[in-house]
């Protein structure tokens, strides 16, 4: 009985393993800049890092100020890893600027985000 128990136990958990990364979805993992920071420069280019592979030709990037101004940024699409978004960015007034994003994960799902920063005076 307790063998048989083991058994169903190891083979649910192997399904698990299995099925887990299969079904995962992108998250971000890192940014620069990164969320909530301050900078007393522009930057010159935003970069997002997820935790798995993203399509970079089916994502976008934006940058939007705090009136609702939406910048629409170019991604570099053959730059980088394939879990990284690189996109140089315009010259920013200083302000709040939020950072949204929208990728499509390997699983084939879209996932979406947003951060923000903030330039100072």
């Amino acid at each position: 009985m307790i063998a048989s128990w083991r058994r169903v136990l190891v083979a649910g958990l192997a399904a698990v393993a299995v099925a887990a990364p299969a079904a995962a979805h992108s998250l971000l993992l890192e940014s620069v800049p990164a969320a909530g920071a301050t900078l007393s420069t522009p930057p010159r280019e935003l970069m997002l890092r997820f935790n798995n592979r993203v399509e970079k030709s089916l994502s976008r990037l934006r940058v939007v100020n705090d009136q609702g101004v939406e910048h629409p940024l170019v991604i570099a699409v053959s730059r980088g890893s394939a879990d990284r978004l690189t996109a140089a960015v315009p010259p920013l007034p200083p302000g709040r600027w939020q950072v949204q994003w929208q990728v499509l994960s390997t699983d084939g799902h879209v996932v979406s985000g947003r951060f923000e920063f903030r330039l100072a005076p």
